[in-house]
């Protein structure tokens, strides 16, 4: 008998009718867009070929989507199997991170018809950085399908299936850790391949792999303690703080290793002293190490990570720190070329919160009507 239930919840609350007024507005822009052009809704521009459609969706959407790449670090590599329970929704939260990160994509390409070439060896550039994150990208995707297919097969009955399934699960496991280390790691070699582009402050050449890499795991597991959090109060579930106060001291440690490279880094490049210009990148670093420093502290005391509200707000702190580092070095303190400007318009704002409220009401209904979260009385 699975330990994993569905919630058998009513799908269409009034939440629900609310974000799909959202994704009906975000759809309504995504046809202008195929139907008038990029011109027609976004402020892109010849100095800002990407905008927040790239850097959120791709950028920060994927690493949102790393609750289960994190988790598979801690529950198949070091073996800690009771946190397993939090395993499938986070896997399920990865699918549609990555899945709506890959749309976003493929919404941005100019000549979206030809988006198929990146599948054809022929026509592969393997000097572009591009090219290996979206391979991965688009692998990953598959991955994530299958990895999460055990909840479906589960629902449908399908036994054999799923005992066939479940002997060879640990290849696509190993993948699944491979693939997101090799594109979150090559999101940091963008920085690099973008050089003086970047400003100072977050160009660290060599160390820009290694920085997102960790950047992405404590997102990720941010993600899963945001999720279990929200689903306990929202579905009314036990609360899984124990459970989750034991991902604290895994977040802490990627934490110092942070803030320890990414001062030292700027430290013996000698570009320490831009911290205190107080200029618009100096006052964006300074709020950015707060919010990495903040669930620092709070992690720290084993008093407070066996608080689910102060556990919360740690979680959160990482999420908005992770998101605004790469905000700050992709899109905020970019600096193409003299003249040009970019701010995003209404248009591309509502695109990416329609993009947003898709993977919210598909969340829910899935989590109502298929086993994905861990059943109230195996807690």
């Amino acid at each position: 008998m699975s330990a994993h239930k569905p919630l058998n919840k009513k799908i269409f609350t009034l939440p629900f009718f609310f974000l799909g007024i959202i994704a009906a507005i975000g759809l309504y822009y995504m046809a202008e867009r195929f139907i008038s052009g990029m011109g027609a809704v976004s402020n892109l521009n010849g100095g800002f070929a990407w905008g927040i459609w790239v850097v959120y969706d791709v950028v920060i959407g994927t690493a949102f989507a790393c609750g289960g790449y994190a988790l598979a670090f801690v529950v198949y590599i070091f073996n800690k199997g009771k946190y397993h329970p939090l395993v499938r929704p986070a896997i399920l939260a990865s699918l549609f991170g990555y899945a709506l990160g890959g749309f976003g994509a493929f919404f941005d390409m100019g000549k979206y018809w030809q988006f198929y070439n990146i599948f054809l060896p022929w026509n592969w550039n393997f000097n572009s950085v591009m090219l290996e994150v979206g391979l991965c990208v688009a692998t990953y995707i598959i991955i994530l399908v299958i990895e999460f297919s055990p909840a479906y097969l589960e629902k449908i009955g399908a036994k054999k299936l799923l005992k066939a399934l479940n002997k060879v699960l640990f290849l696509f496991i190993a993948l699944g850790v491979l693939l997101p280390t090799m594109h979150q790691s090559s999101l940091g070699s963008l920085l690099i391949a973008m050089g003086n582009k970047v400003d100072p402050l977050w160009q660290t050449w060599h160390f820009q792999p290694l920085l997102a890499l960790i950047t992405a795991l404590t997102m990720g597991f941010s993600i899963v303690i945001f999720e279990a959090s929200f689903s306990s109060v929202g579905f009314k579930r036990p609360s899984e703080t124990p459970l989750l106060s034991g991902l604290g001291k895994a977040i802490r440690g990627l934490l110092i290793a942070y803030l320890v490279i990414r001062l030292g880094v700027l430290m013996g490049q000698g570009k320490f002293g831009l911290i205190f210009a107080f200029d618009f990148s100096s006052l964006m670093f300074i709020l950015e190490t707060a919010l990495f420093v903040i669930p620092l502290v709070i992690l720290s005391s084993e008093t407070k990570r066996q608080d689910g509200q102060m556990l919360l707000i740690a979680a959160v702190s990482m999420l908005f720190a992770g998101a605004l580092y790469r905000f700050n070095a992709f899109l905020f303190t970019f600096d193409p070329l003299p003249g040009y400007s970019y701010f995003p318009s209404g248009p591309e704002i509502m695109v990416t919160l329609g993009i947003i409220a898709i993977e919210l009401m598909a969340y829910l209904a899935i989590v109502k009507t298929l086993p994905v979260l861990h059943s109230a009385e195996e807690h």
